[in-house]
């Protein structure tokens, strides 16, 4: 086993629920948390307070130059690109958008990629375009573990699919196992 420094979770359509259940299978964590959901910039305030209801960690939207603390749970602000410094803290970028989305999920998996290498985790969930695919391969070379949803389970099955066909990630986990085995290498750390 390798310890596990960083895990990201990307996800879209359909992915809600399963951070849901994530976060309250996440009861102690010996490092930072960073969830990467696209939504609409209408609906940030209540998503923090929601998932502050699911977990007794501390949830905390990203702001610029935000320290990334060990056990701290960070969402990813509405309409800005995440990324992180080798200093490990965060920017915020207001460029483009990618696969029509910003936050982009493969923008924040690279950047993690670029600092974390091989202590990286990627979560790739439920969504409907295939924001994710590239940054998990960028991960997967930088020595990182990636993870999808399995599509069969998922209720928006494109996004994990795109990553599951290009052979992108170590290990596809069904809906209703992932919130257990990411909670299990948070503890115990990346196989192999």
């Amino acid at each position: 086993m390798r310890p596990v420094d960083l895990i990201v979770i990307g996800g879209s359509a359909g992915s809600l629920q399963v951070i849901l259940a994530l976060l309250a299978e996440m009861q102690a964590l010996s490092m930072p948390l960073l969830i990467v959901l696209h939504r609409n910039g209408g609906f940030e305030s209540t998503l923090e307070g929601l998932f502050a209801t699911r977990t007794n960690l501390p949830i905390k939207e990203v702001e610029e130059k935000d320290i990334l603390q060990p056990g701290t749970i960070y969402l990813c602000p509405a309409d800005y690109h995440v990324l992180l410094e080798k200093d490990h803290t965060f920017s915020l970028d207001y460029s483009e958008r990618v696969n029509y989305s910003r936050p982009s999920i493969d923008v924040t998996f690279r950047s993690a990629a670029d600092v974390y290498g091989p202590g990286l985790v990627c979560v790739l969930l439920s969504g409907g375009n295939a924001d994710g695919t590239e940054g998990l391969l960028y991960v997967k070379a930088k020595g990182g573990y990636t993870i999808a949803e399995d599509p069969a389970t998922a209720e928006v099955p494109y996004m994990p699919q795109q990553a599951v066909s290009r052979k992108t990630v170590d290990v596809v986990v069904p809906t209703e196992d992932l919130p257990g085995f990411v909670e299990a290498l948070s503890r115990y750390g990346i196989p192999g």
